[in-house]
């Protein structure tokens, strides 16, 4: 728990790491191109790792100081520093030609770790906007009621039973009772007569009883020592998670203090609100006509200037371009952009700087050493889930980032079932409360039939999509919009209905919407390549897990299910053999092996990690040549064939290089050997 000042000085850190930050980045946008595209990823990747610090703290800011004025300034910030950072990711995929990027090297340098290179969202996204997202809720639920479209919950019939089969039951319930009962009447008679022949026998010397008792009770002492000490050390290694799944008082007076500072926020802005409308109406009645005389004035003054400097009087401003406010942001008649591998001109370091001047007061460790061996590193969940944050939810979630940075109108995410694609579209729409659109091919079969049903059927999403915005437009088995050759059992679907004409809406999105086409795909090899990348030019490739994906799934989704972690379930052991198999897999063996009868016997029978490998030996993994596969397939996407093309040229380079040196070397020795024969003749 941190108190406002411990948050005060928290920003004030940001904002001096952030001034310092700038200082530097200022003159890389004035630079002259550079051809050393090994030190062009370095600058830019260090820009990232910096900004995403910061970005990190200033989230945390923004989300638990109260003073509304602070807010504002942290909020434009905040913006600033989400918008850079998309824009320096796009920086690095335009000059890799790769949508995954490896830090190890330089994460090294600033002593950071895999867990710093997450995204975080923002919470504000959803929670600032909490009343709106009822009250659309509401407003879907009364459409769909009022279409007939609402779904009930249909309660399951209760089933009759016949006399004979009611008795049947009974008497087999109590067959099993009375054998029950016999058998622990036997149970107990045998030990009587175990006990009796013990008794008989001769009795053992004092001393020999009390040595034996203390081997005993030493051994027991000794064993539970060393149990505990192991134990200890498996969760100190991270081997095993801690037992202490309650969490401790002072946990929760933490989270009681940040909500009430929720609470505090709210008031706080109620009650800004209320005092600019006051200030606003006493600012008019006093100054309104002093305030309306001058700026009639800069405009008459800005106009002269204008006709002096161009000998003719410009145009008055349209709406669109901002009108008469336009003319007071300090622009010349004729502003021209400078031309000039520079940076590409950003449109958010101006908001940064901006907002940092009214600020006064007080994951895979090898990606980097195997593309540098020209192998291409599989990317992690870690690498997908940033992904996912930059392309999808800091856009979808920030109409500032959205409108001004680069725009991203479709995504696609394939790779092999179930490795989490329709997971991660609803963890988008969760993170944002975005609205989702299914228009998968079987959901549309059958339904707007015709051309124009169809023009119709997308008009009404789009229009209703920008309305409820942000919105999440999701089509499932992607591919199947663009077939090669449609099956023959699925000709009667259509689910090529949408490949004409879903390119023509896509373009109609523009910045100010935020709306985003999402596609899933687990077979993008049935799908002609050339239309399928022109509409998703982001495709984001999700591998099957690794270990430590593997580990952490088993961990949670046990947790989830109600298992007790204990030290004879060892989850290293599992997530090593599980080698191969994706979190649907996984999800599905922990739902066979946790019904309601196994995790009532674990006090009495604890989980151990056998148990597991039967119902996951009953499904197929992925293999290796499935996982080369879609590697063959990324590699022909556009963006591959710009890597491949660049590797080639980067490789022809070097050859040239070795070429001249060993011509080089071959005229020095021609011409020494020319020198001998001269001074030989001498």
């Amino acid at each position: 728990m941190k108190s406002l000042l411990s948050y005060g000085q928290m920003w004030d850190a940001a904002q001096g790491a952030l001034e310092d930050l700038l200082e530097d980045e200022y003159p890389t946008m004035q630079l002259r191109p550079q051809k050393d595209r090994l030190q062009v990823f370095q600058t830019l990747a260090t820009f990232y790792l910096r900004y995403l610090k910061i970005f990190r703290a200033l989230e945390e800011v923004y989300d638990q100081i109260v003073h509304p004025q602070k807010r504002r300034v942290v909020h434009q910030v905040l913006e600033g520093v989400m918008g850079r950072l998309v824009e320096l990711k796009n920086e690095m995929v335009e000059l890799e030609y790769s949508e995954f990027h490896y830090f190890d090297d330089i994460l090294q340098d600033f002593k950071m770790t895999p867990e710093d290179l997450e995204i975080p969202i923002p919470r504000y996204f959803v929670r600032e906007k909490m009343r709106a997202l009822k009250e659309r809720e509401k407003m879907l639920a009364h459409i769909l009621a009022k279409g007939g479209r609402q779904e009930h919950k249909t309660q399951m019939p209760v089933q009759s039973m016949s006399v004979e089969r009611a008795v049947w039951l009974l008497q087999v319930s109590e067959r099993a009772r009375q054998g029950r009962l016999r058998a622990h009447f036997m149970k107990t008679i045998r030990l009587e007569e175990q006990r009796r022949l013990q008794g008989s026998s001769s009795m053992l010397d004092p001393d020999q009883a009390a040595t034996c008792i203390q081997k005993v009770w030493r051994g027991h002492r000794d064993r539970r020592r060393v149990n505990k000490e192991c134990l200890e050390e498996m969760i100190f290694l991270g081997m095993i998670p801690d037992l202490q799944t309650t969490p401790s008082p002072a946990q929760l007076h933490a989270q009681q203090v940040e909500s009430k500072r929720h609470c505090v926020q709210e008031e706080h802005e109620a009650e800004y609100q209320r005092a600019l409308v006051n200030i606003k109406e006493a600012v008019r009645s006093v100054d309104g006509q002093d305030i309306k005389e001058s700026l009639q004035e800069q405009i008459r003054q800005w106009f002269i200037e204008c006709r002096d400097a161009t000998g003719k009087f410009p145009d008055f401003p349209s709406p669109e371009d901002g009108g008469s406010a336009s003319i007071f942001a300090q622009k010349t008649p004729e502003q021209e952009e400078e031309k000039g591998w520079k940076m590409t001109p950003s449109n958010f370091l101006p908001t940064v700087v901006e907002g940092a001047k009214l600020y006064k007061g007080e994951y895979s460790y090898l990606g980097t050493t195997l593309r540098q061996a020209d192998i291409e590193p599989m990317p992690s969940l870690s690498d997908v889930r940033q992904l996912i944050a930059l392309y999808g939810v800091l856009p979808l979630g920030s109409q500032c980032v959205h409108e001004r940075g680069p725009l991203i109108r479709a995504l696609l995410l394939t790779g092999p079932a179930g490795v989490g694609k329709k997971m991660l579209v609803h963890a988008l729409c969760t993170e944002t409360g975005a609205n989702l659109f299914d228009l998968s091919p079987s959901t549309l079969a059958g339904k707007y039939p015709g051309k124009s049903g169809l023009q119709y059927l997308l008009h009404m999403v789009f229009k209703v999509a920008r309305q409820l915005q942000p919105s999440v437009i999701w089509i499932g088995d992607a591919e199947k919009t663009f077939y090669k050759k449609v099956p023959k059992l699925e000709k009667e679907t259509e689910p090529k209905r949408l490949k004409k004409n879903l390119p023509k809406v896509l373009k109609s999105i523009k910045p100010e919407d935020r709306v985003l086409l999402v596609g899933t795909t687990r077979r993008p090899f049935d799908a002609d390549m050339k239309p399928f990348c022109k509409v998703y030019k982001k495709i984001i490739l999700i591998p099957r897990p690794d270990y430590a994906s593997r580990f952490t799934l088993w961990k949670e989704l046990l947790q989830a299910g109600g298992a007790q972690l204990g030290p004879k379930l060892d989850l290293s052991s599992l997530s090593k053999v599980t080698d191969g198999y994706t979190q649907g897999h996984i999800l599905q063996a922990i739902q066979t092996v946790l019904n309601s009868h196994r995790l009532s016997q674990q006090t009495k029978r604890p989980l151990t990690a056998v148990e597991f490998i039967p119902p996951l030996a009953r499904q197929d993994p992925v293999y290796k040549e499935e996982e080369e596969a879609y590697k063959a397939w990324y590699s022909r996407t556009p963006l591959g064939k710009k890597r491949a093309r660049a590797a080639k040229a980067s490789e022809e380079e070097g050859d040239q290089k070795k070429g001249k040196t060993k011509g080089g070397k071959s005229k020095k020795k021609g011409k020494e050997g020319k020198t001998k024969k001269r001074k030989k003749k001498k």
